[in-house]
Order: C-alpha cells, then structure tokens, then sequence
C-alpha cells in the first residue's frame, strides 16, 4: 500500500524519466485526476471522443490532440479511463489507438473498471511493440472522492512497471495495491463493487420499507448511519435517493455492467455467489426498465414501486453537486476516520422534521439495521470467496476492502475474523432487502 505523499514529495520522487503523460478519456473520473497530475508538474496530452469534456483540463494547462495516438506519441505513460471494454479497445487499437503512437519502453495503465480478458488481450498486442501494462481500476474511499485525489488504485501487471509507474499513480489518489498479474486488479475491483452495489440495493429496500411504514426517511437514514448497518454506500449515496437525484456521478449502465463481469467471474471460478447473483439480476431488470444512461441508484426504483412509496424528501438537496443541485460548491472541509480515511465533512439540511416513532416503529428500525448488518457479513463472505479463489490473500483482500467504496461497519471491525470464524450455514434462500417477497407488498 502507497500513501499519497505532498506535491513537492511526488515531484522529486516521481517515476524515472516521466516528464508526459498521454491521458484518454476525460470524465468525470477522469478530469480530477488529470488536475493532480497538472498540479503535479507533468505535462499531460488529452483526448476524448467529446472535446468539451477538456475545456477543464485544458484551461489547466494540459494539451489537447486529435486522436489517441496523438495524444500518446511521446508519453513515457499512457493513462485510460472509459466507461466500458469496448471503449478501451477501440481507443487503444487500430490506426488511429494509442498503440500506434506509444514508444518501446512505455507504460500503459487502464484505470476503467473493465473485462479483463480485454485488458490481457490489449496487453499482449502492446508487449509485442514492446509496451508495457498495467491495470489500475479505481475506487472512491467516498463519494466521488477522486475529486479531491481519494481514491485507491487496484494493480495488476509486471511488478517493474508497477515500480516506474507508482509516483503517478500516487499522484492521482492516496493508496495504490499491486495485486498480482493483468487480470487480477480487474477482479479485485469487482469484488470491492460487489459490496457497494449489495450495499446500496439493500440500504434503499430498506428506506423504502421504513418510509411505507410511515417513518420518513431522513429518519430511517440517520438510524441506519449511526448503526452497525453503516457503510460507504448508505452514508454517502443514500443521500441522493433522497434528494431523488439517483446521484449523477455513475451512469446505471456501468452498475449493470460491474454486476454481469462479476457474475461471469464467479462462474469461471465455480462459485455460487448467491446474493449476489440475485443483485446482478436486480440491476439487470433495472437496466432493461431505464434508460442506460439514467442515474445508476435508479435501481431502488423498483422497490419504490413495489412498496409504492417515494423515498425524496421534498426540499432536501444532497450536499454535492451530483446530486439535486449541480451548482453545490466543492467540498471544503475534510474528517479523517479512526482508519485514516478521509472524507468530506456534509451537511445535510433536511425541511421535514422527525416524528415520535412508535414502539413498532422503532423495533422495526432495529430489526432493518440488523438485517442490513447480516447482509453486509454474508456479501462479504461472498467477496472474500471470490478474493480466495483468485489466489488472494485474506489479509490483502481485507486491506482492499477496508480502502475501497464497498467498505462497511463490518469490515472495519472484523479485520481479524477471517481465516479464524466458524463457517456459518450455507444460505439457501436470497435476504429480503435484496429481492423483496411478493407477500410483504400486499
């Protein structure tokens, strides 16, 4: 694990001989990034099949070119960050690819969150004119944490450029993990976003069930935060189903192609994957009703349709500009977690009062926060499977998790459990905030 070091830090240590960076794909992910490596010192040549998306960047000072090979001829390392396999692809190959422009010597790292028997496939045209690559998928440590350089860097590839290549990667977030070879950094990401989505689909089944059962949901949502049900996702993304935003920072295509790699990965590695198997479905059936591009939270739509509520607060917006108000400031003031994460310290300002819960109420708030708590243990159990099979070990795969979106209540306090836990039952049957019965909505 690398810690992000000062500017001044990276700027001396910064990878042998590296004075450009080639960086293809500019959004949202990716423009924060190239500001870091700006701030940075490095000179950064961009491209994107949208050239408004530069205007940021270049007004920054980074140089824009007209195709990817342009924007990677004379770049020590090439940086992609694209929304899906297809995408890194057609921007890496042909006439008109990165590779066409790359030097022997060079690095490639593919920082989308991709197929990585795409990855390999890239890899291997690339050693052939002797380029070498790296992927590096991303993942927030909180809500759009790449914004302020909070990200962390999962790494698969040849150790030695891993070596020339981590003052940059260091540059764009604050961890990084070499995790083995091509291949495995993809997998360990999808094993981090695995616990995020299973997090976010139950946490919104059970907003949905609080408010049906006439506790609003600002309520619900404080419970559950101040719980051991806590987690990155219903801390940080609950919010923008409330604010009924769906947060804009991630399309619901990218959530419903994460969920069907990880479910080819569990096959190619024989593993049942049960819970989340069932969430894949429940992002797939939500990728069928909605627009590709709508807000991937939309998914919690289809609980609100079943328990036929609305979980937005009217007059709340959530405190980020991907949520109801794209104008809200940048974060300015920061907490650090007893682990040493760092997160934007939000206000949340809610119109509607609280209401006195009843008794059953309130045991019904306790037996959601418990049953989220289970399914937060039982996903995990489902990942550290999935860590196990790709030859992980317990303590990387915990060290992953622990700095990674999918981070929880759970994972924080039981990083000595696994390895040493007694086996608990197999489940046999999905939990209910994951697909709720048909008899608990009459």
């Amino acid at each position: 694990m690398s810690a992000l070091g000062s500017v001044s830090n990276v700027r001396a240590d910064r990878c042998r001989n590296v004075e450009c960076i080639g960086f293809i794909g500019i959004g949202s992910m990716g423009r924060p990034m190239i500001a870091k490596l700006l701030q940075a010192g490095y000179q950064v040549d961009v491209y994107d099949i949208d050239p408004a998306a530069a205007r940021d960047v270049l007004e920054k000072g980074a140089r824009w070119q007209d195709a990817p090979r342009d924007a990677a001829r004379d770049c020590e390392i090439v940086i992609t960050c694209l929304p899906l396999p297809q995408d890194v692809f057609d921007n890496m190959t042909g006439e008109q690819g990165a590779l066409a422009g790359m030097a022997p010597g060079s690095v490639w790292i593919d920082t989308s969150t991709t197929d990585y028997h795409n990855t390999i496939e890239i890899a291997r045209l690339a050693a052939a004119i002797g380029v070498d690559s790296l992927e590096a998928p991303v993942s927030n440590l909180s809500h759009m944490g790449v914004d302020f350089a909070n990200v962390s860097f999962f790494v698969g590839g040849p150790p030695e450029a891993y070596a020339r290549s981590e003052a940059v990667l260091q540059t764009m977030g604050a961890v990084s993990f070499h995790v083995g070879d091509i291949g495995q950094g993809q997998s360990v990401k999808l094993l981090t976003n695995l616990l995020f989505y299973t997090a976010a689909l139950a946490s919104g089944n059970a907003l949905c069930q609080s408010v049906r059962d006439g506790i609003p949901a600002q309520q619900a949502w404080r419970n559950f935060v101040g719980s051991s049900a806590n987690s990155v996702a219903i801390e940080q993304f609950a919010p923008f189903l409330m604010d009924g935003s769906c947060d804009s920072s991630c399309a619901l295509e990218i959530a419903v192609k994460d969920m069907d790699l990880t479910v080819q990965l569990a096959d190619e590695l024989g593993m049942g994957l049960l819970i989340g198997r069932a969430v894949e479905k429940r992002y797939s059936e939500a990728g069928r009703k909605f627009d590709r591009y709508d807000n991937h939270l939309r998914v919690v739509e289809l609980a609100q349709a079943a328990f036929g509520v609305r979980l937005q607060v009217p007059g709340y917006r959530a405190p980020s500009k991907y949520g109801a108000n794209p104008a809200h400031p940048p974060d300015q003031e920061f907490l650090t977690d007893p682990i040493g994460r760092i997160k934007p310290k939000l206000q949340h300002v809610f119109p509607i009062e609280d209401v006195s819960l009843s008794a059953i109420q309130i045991h019904l708030l306790e037996s959601l926060s418990g049953e989220l708590t289970r399914i937060n243990r039982l996903i995990h159990d489902e990942a550290f499977d999935l860590g196990r099979g790709m030859g992980l070990s317990d303590t990387l795969i915990h060290d992953v998790i622990t700095w990674s979106v999918g981070a929880s209540a759970w994972s924080d306090g039981h990083a000595q459990q696994y390895g040493h836990e007694q086996l608990a039952p197999a489940l046999t049957t999905v939990p209910h905030l994951i697909c709720p019965h048909t008899e608990e909505l009459s």
